[in-house]
């Protein structure tokens, strides 16, 4: 079986923040696969997916902090700048992280560890509403 559907997030603030149960509740035929794989892929070059703890919310802080020390704004040597001072930036750290994940699916559920959640990683002052297309295979 395949099945492949685009959905809308809502506009976020920039950070990372957890979209697990959006993404479970856009897969209505996530229950009926025994085994299978989700892709998923973001239409956008200054947003980025990842998967990592899902508890505590100082994680998803803390890589903000952290990709704004890393990939900082204003930097001199940017040639492209004229959609902002976080634009290039974005593009950068959407590059670093990547514009898709790929997730085992066990019994009808996302086989992730007890602690992972999938990020939107959201690398724009205001980015806006972000697409993304899902995939699912499986039997």
């Amino acid at each position: 079986m395949w099945m492949q559907k685009e959905i809308s997030l809502k506009p976020r603030a920039r950070g990372f923040h957890l979209i697990t149960h959006e993404i479970e509740q856009a897969i209505e035929e996530l229950g009926g696969i025994n085994i299978g794989l989700l892709h998923l892929f973001i239409q956008h070059t200054s947003a980025s997916l990842t998967i990592n703890e899902n508890a505590d919310p100082t994680v998803r802080a803390d890589f903000e902090s952290f990709f704004s020390r890393a990939v900082p704004e204003d930097e001199p040597y940017y040639q492209h700048t004229l959609e902002g001072s976080d634009d290039l930036p974005a593009h950068l750290k959407s590059s670093i992280l990547g514009p898709s994940l790929q997730i085992p699916i066990t019994s009808g559920r996302l086989n992730m560890g007890t602690w992972q959640g999938i990020y939107l990683c959201e690398h724009r002052n205001h980015g806006g509403s972000r697409r993304l297309v899902i995939t699912l295979q499986g039997e």
